[in-house]
């Protein structure tokens, strides 16, 4: 049932993102608007296109949702692969469970970190250039 799901979701979800869904929608919404007068801009009238956007919203926000956990579970996995197998900490593995707190001490750290190596880069690019022109 899951696979199933997935796959639907997948496709309902491509399917709902091309342009021609899209121009789909616009010539719907046009002709709606373009029979307000034929329909006197009924109650009914307004009825139709509320309710049609209702139901194609509220269905839309569970399978684009399920796509994005995937999407996410998928992404996060394949990082978690990279920090595992490479010279990186592995403090990093995981860290989409920590809380929002422990999540900012560190992406404070990283940015410490970077501003340090951002200061010792631009350092030894100044110490090359003086070397540059002491050589000439």
């Amino acid at each position: 049932m899951d696979h199933l799901f997935a796959k639907f979701a997948t496709a309902i979800s491509h399917a709902t993102g091309s342009p021609l869904t899209f121009i789909v929608c616009v010539v719907a919404v046009v002709l709606w608007a373009i029979a307000g007068p034929f329909f006197g801009f009924s109650e009914t009238w307004q009825l139709v296109i509320n309710t049609g956007t209702t139901i194609i919203t509220f269905l839309m926000v569970f399978l684009i949702q399920n796509t994005q956990n995937r999407d996410s579970a998928a992404l996060q996995t394949k990082l978690d692969e990279i920090i595992r197998s490479s010279d990186a900490h592995d403090q990093f593995m995981g860290i989409e469970t920590m809380t929002d707190k422990e999540l900012e001490e560190l992406h404070e750290k990283c940015e410490r970190e970077a501003k340090r190596s951002q200061m010792m880069l631009e350092k030894t690019h100044a110490e090359r250039r003086t070397r540059k022109s002491r050589k000439h």
